[in-house]
């Protein structure tokens, strides 16, 4: 039996199973060059990658298209990305601002929740608590509360803000957000039927982190210790690597934890390494070189205009206006309560503004259960792209009129 390309159906087979080097050679050439288009208009470069990716995919020139390939590329960019910021942790500071962060994440929870449901239910009709138009305006909120750090880490790290006070409180917050946005989800898919139990939720986020702190200690005395006799060889990279892909797998897995929370957990297990900033050097050139760029392209391949209607725009407007506004008054709000100056308190109520994977995947849980119809996924999309374009042009602004020491 011939192997290759020696018929029609293997032929098309063939050309097939290399279409995915042309999508990603497109999408890399188009970040890089829209990447430095934005540097060069003093925007930073993760909002021009996400431009190219609008540009080049479906919602204008219709190039390159969303694929599996594609996705779980930009996966691992995310999980990379937050890894480095694990990584960068200053412990000291992540331990000051541990209460501060809890505050802020619960604010950043529920404040958008409550404007969420309220927006669905004045666009689509009012339903009493308990009642299903009641639990899809729950839902739409719960989709608000979803933050998505990794666009304001790679915007805190090309600014040299990622371990400031600023920096590592809004990482941290945005890492407790994650878990008691898991807790709601879970608690308002229970309340439409659906067989998932909220204490389980609960009990596995506690579990999942009782564990990584015991296993930590342990992990971080075996890294010690090949850091002491191989320090700067590649092995030390290689294996922190393979640390934050375990823990990123079994943080979704087995605990129900976004893969993101794996990542960083297995970055502050090992920032207090004598290699940590080498192993953050190493990790860094193939996030920079391929993964990244995918995962910010990634984010404008998605965005379609093809369902959208009248009232579906003006909702879609003004979903993202609130969910935009609820996460600068509730962070930003508490933060100052925590007496946080001004400044400092708009910054991390704009730095916990940006959406992404997860509000796409609470999104899907949605659909999958019923509580939104395949359109809402334009306005959650939308919210993605503009929270991703925004945040880093206004941290840009912001920290350049802020007298804060650059990390």
């Amino acid at each position: 039996m011939p192997l290759v390309g020696t018929s029609e159906n293997s032929e098309v087979i063939n050309m097939d199973s290399v279409g995915y080097l042309k999508d990603l050679a497109i999408i890399l050439l188009a970040a890089k060059v829209f990447g430095i288009c934005a540097r060069k208009l003093h925007a930073p470069e993760v909002v021009g990658e996400i431009l190219a990716g609008l540009i080049i995919g479906p919602a204008v020139l219709g190039i390159v298209s969303q694929s599996d390939f594609i996705s779980q590329m930009a996966e691992i960019g995310v999980v990379m990305l937050m890894f480095e910021a694990g990584l960068g942790t200053d412990m000291k500071k992540l331990k000051e601002t541990g209460l501060q962060a809890t505050a802020v994440a619960c604010a950043g929870v529920f404040v958008p929740i409550i404007l969420g449901t309220v927006l669905f239910m004045s666009f689509y009709g009012w339903g009493t608590p308990g009642s299903e138009q009641f639990l899809k305006g729950l839902f739409i909120g719960t989709i608000m509360a979803a933050t998505s750090v990794s666009i304001t880490v790679a915007a805190l790290k090309e600014l040299g803000r990622l371990s400031g006070t600023v920096g590592t409180t809004i990482v941290s917050a945005a890492i407790i957000d994650d878990v008691i946005g898991i807790v709601v989800l879970t608690f308002v898919l229970s309340a439409k039927g659906t067989d998932t139990s909220v204490w389980i939720i609960v009990f596995k986020a506690i579990a999942f982190f009782a564990i990584a702190i015991v296993s930590g200690f342990l992990v971080n005395k075996i890294f010690v210790w090949l850091d002491s006799r191989y320090e700067h060889t590649r092995r030390i990279p290689i294996a922190a690597l393979v640390y934050c892909l375990a823990m990123a797998y079994v943080a979704e897995k087995f605990f129900g934890i976004a893969d993101i929370t794996g990542a960083y957990v297995a970055g502050v297990v090992l920032c207090n390494l004598n290699d940590a900033k080498y192993v953050e050097r190493r990790v860094d050139i193939s996030a920079y070189m391929v993964f990244a760029p995918i995962f910010f392209a990634g984010i404008g391949l998605k965005v379609s205009f093809a369902s959208m209607d009248a009232r579906l725009m003006l909702f879609s407007v003004a979903f993202v206006i609130i969910a935009c506004v609820g996460k600068i008054i509730g962070c930003g709000g508490i933060a100052r309560i925590c007496r946080f100056n001004f400044s400092d308190s708009l910054k991390i109520g704009v730095g916990m503004m940006t959406r992404g994977e997860v509000a796409l995947i609470t999104a899907q849980k949605g659909l999958s259960a019923g509580l939104i119809a395949p359109e809402f996924f334009t306005p959650v999309i939308l919210l993605i792209l503009v929270s991703s374009i925004l945040v880093p042009i206004l941290l840009k602004q912001m920290f350049g009129h802020s007298g804060e020491a650059a990390a």
